[in-house]
């Protein structure tokens, strides 16, 4: 595998810091797995961080755009955000089933205080960073 090499954005930098602080280690553990994910995806050598709707945004080149988010009008949970208008979230549930809280076609909800389940949320990951090339796979190519 290739070095992944991740352009972040400076406007992203600056909102990780505007986080209170329990958010922030949140979300730059959620970032962490993100770019370990990215990292396993063979091929894969650009990831860019940056901003789309306000949120921390990540974008390949054959994939869907994902976001991560904390909102203080919900200060108890975090978010991965994933395209509505995918198969991403509905085939994440067929096969994760209850691994994951959803919010929606959108979104995988953690609570503050939530082991995450790397090992699946890394495959939830990896189709979503290159969407477009396993969109025509049978359950997106993750079947467990």
């Amino acid at each position: 595998m290739g070095q992944l090499k991740v352009n972040t954005d400076s406007r992203a930098k600056d909102l990780l810091k505007s986080y209170p602080s329990t958010p922030q280690k949140k979300l730059l553990a959620l970032r962490k797995i993100l770019i370990e994910a990215a990292q396993e995806i063979e091929g894969l050598d650009d990831l860019e961080e940056t901003l789309r709707w306000g949120e921390l945004s990540y974008i390949a080149k054959h994939g869907s755009t994902i976001r991560i988010d904390w909102k203080e009008k919900n200060p108890m949970q975090y978010a991965i955000y994933f395209k509505c208008t995918s198969q991403l979230i509905p085939t994440f549930k067929d096969i994760f089933g209850t691994s994951f809280k959803y919010e929606g076609r959108r979104a995988i909800v953690f609570g503050m205080n939530e082991r995450i389940p790397k090992l699946k949320l890394k495959k939830c990951i990896k189709s979503a960073l290159q969407y477009h090339k396993v969109k025509h796979l049978p359950d997106l190519g993750l079947k467990l």
